[in-house]
């Protein structure tokens, strides 16, 4: 929550939104690349995110890990030609079990989770295709929305040398998101937006220089590999 004074009086009170993103540097090194205020989640302003960080510098932009915004995959097929958008799978998981009774969610989900475990990508295909043959008829719901998003949930096996796990979602995101809500619900209303962007920075600085000194999230030969073989290609 923020607020704004003027005149020394309260005028205004409203929940803001702040995105920050990841990255990994052809050192196999997390970075925090941005942390802005975003007034309206669009195409618009993502594209205009991604554009303030190419102009920074950003580039070797090989694959895009979020949730199903439209907006922000809009914005990263226009930004980044020729990179690919992966669907967080915990999300997605999150999306079709909304479908699944109470009752079968736990037994639904440990099926569904095998989807992601296979060892590459028409495994995956093959056992999500036998999964919805099983389920078609009790949960055509939720089969519907596996086999719509399928795809976009399975762009990470096109980077084999590279642990699925550290590609397949954004748990990375979600824990400094995590923090970032603890520390700022100890604080409540901000008087400013900068106060706010103060406060999530020094945060994320702990954490940069945290990244910048533990071991590899990725191993620079491997990245130098895919490089290598994205400029053959």
């Amino acid at each position: 929550m923020l607020y704004t004074k003027r005149s020394g009086m309260i005028t205004d009170v409203c929940n803001m939104a702040v995105h920050v993103v990841c990255g990994v540097n052809l050192d196999g090194k997390r970075e925090v690349l941005a942390i802005e205020p975003m007034y309206e989640e669009s195409e618009t302003s993502y594209t205009a995110l991604f554009e303030r960080l190419k102009k920074r510098g950003l580039k070797n932009v090989w694959l895009v890990v979020s949730d199903a915004h439209q907006g922000l995959i809009s914005a990263v097929q226009k930004s980044f030609v020729g990179c690919s958008w992966q669907r967080c799978k915990v999300h997605f998981m999150r999306n079709i079990l909304a479908y699944i009774p109470a009752k079968e969610k736990e037994t639904f989900a440990a099926k569904l989770k095998q989807i992601w475990e296979q060892p590459d990508y028409q495994s995956a295909k093959c056992y999500a295709e036998l999964l919805s043959e099983e389920y078609q008829a009790r949960y055509p719901k939720a089969i519907e929305v596996l086999m719509n998003g399928l795809e976009d949930s399975l762009q990470y096996y096109e980077f084999p040398e590279i642990d699925p796990g550290k590609i397949s979602s954004t748990n990375i995101l979600e824990r400094l998101n995590k923090e970032i809500r603890r520390r700022s619900k100890v604080v409540g209303i901000f008087p400013s937006m900068d106060s706010y962007l103060r406060l999530i920075s020094c945060y994320l600085m702990e954490y940069a220089e945290d990244w910048e000194t533990s071991r590899c999230y990725i191993r620079k030969e491997i990245l130098q590999q895919i490089l290598a073989r994205k400029k053959a290609a």
